[in-house]
């Protein structure tokens, strides 16, 4: 089922941008180009660091976010088809300055993505733009110029990264490449409501220094894991750091989610720590993933909600195609 998908009846709305002179070799008078992001399943782990930073590590998901720009070298700047995308034209005229292309363009954005439920869909949406901006010039730009790129608007996960990553959200830097993982899926439930993830994320949250220590910990014992595809240390990680943010912002869902783990014998729980859905990790390989995968359904049904199931995206082959099927309401 695609979730939140924009409604191209919204009114557009123009961001002005003075753009440099054309840069030698720019292409004709319109151009188009899409771009695709993932989302983020929440974080495996999220947390505060010894020496201050705040950081994350993405669960990269197959659903996510579609972008298509149409370039016109006679903008006076960039549409976008949806009000509250404003931030993603933003970005998009950031790109197509950084190409040193005169003009501007229309923005559709395509998301599978619901809006504050801690999957990332508004970083996906600006990764995607990024994308679909470069595309329509024939280049790509490199993960370091698009967490450049986004650190001009706001706060960003790690979506830009195919690979599972550490990284330092509010300063949208790169901590550390984790790597891939064997497929895993996802029994997600969603508590209801929305997060705006940028205002949770300056409210102050003060970590003991214990703590902290224990966050670093945790991030090592969780990189030597996935380098080993230890799924269980991967799962009991993401259930700790569940349990540490239920210390400041308690998550009525997490201990029946728990219980459901522990009796389908599941690899753990993860939360999105700055958002509202919780979810419950399977091998993807288990031979009882149905029964599993319905055990768990069964007891969030009991909550009064429904369950969604979502696939662990394992690289850049898993950006369109592999979405078909995944993120279903059941």
């Amino acid at each position: 089922m695609r979730g939140n998908t924009v409604d191209q009846r919204t009114a557009r709305l123009p961001v002005p941008i003075t753009w440099p002179a054309a840069a030698a070799g720019a292409p004709g008078p319109w151009a188009v180009g899409s771009g695709w992001a993932v989302g983020t399943f929440g974080e495996l782990l999220q947390g505060v660091l010894p020496d201050d930073r705040h950081f994350l590590v993405t669960l990269p998901i197959t659903t996510g976010s579609k972008a298509t720009f149409h370039y016109r070298d006679g903008a006076t700047g960039i549409t976008v088809d949806a009000a509250r995308k404003r931030k993603s034209a933003r970005v998009a005229a950031l790109a197509l300055e950084a190409l040193g292309h005169p003009g501007g363009g229309e923005l559709v954005l395509d998301s599978e993505l619901p809006e504050g439920k801690g999957l990332a869909s508004s970083s996906a949406d600006l990764v995607a733009s990024v994308r679909a901006v470069a595309d329509a010039f024939g280049t790509a730009f490199p993960t370091a110029t698009v967490e450049s790129l986004l650190r001009e608007v706001e706060p960003s996960d790690g979506v830009m990264h195919d690979e599972i990553v550490a990284f330092l959200h509010r300063e949208v830097r790169l901590h550390s490449r984790l790597g891939h993982l064997p497929r895993l899926v996802v029994v997600g439930y969603d508590e209801g409501g929305q997060v705006d993830t940028v205002t949770y994320n300056r409210r102050p949250a003060p970590v003991d220094a214990e703590t902290r220590a224990e966050y670093a910990a945790l991030l090592d014992r969780l990189t030597g894991a996935v380098a080993e595809e230890d799924l269980r240390t991967v799962g009991g990680v993401a259930t700790r750091s569940a349990e540490l943010h239920a210390r400041q912002r308690p998550r009525a869902a997490l201990a029946p989610l728990l219980e459901a783990c522990a009796e389908a014998d599941g690899l753990g729980v993860v939360v999105a720590h700055s958002g509202t859905v919780l979810g419950v990790l399977l091998a993807g390989d288990d031979p009882e993933l149905d029964r599993k995968t319905s055990h768990v359904q069964a007891r969030c049904a009991r909550l009064g909600g429904p369950s969604t199931i979502y696939h662990y995206a394992p690289g850049p082959s898993a950006r369109r195609d592999a979405t078909e099927g995944n993120g279903d309401v059941l």
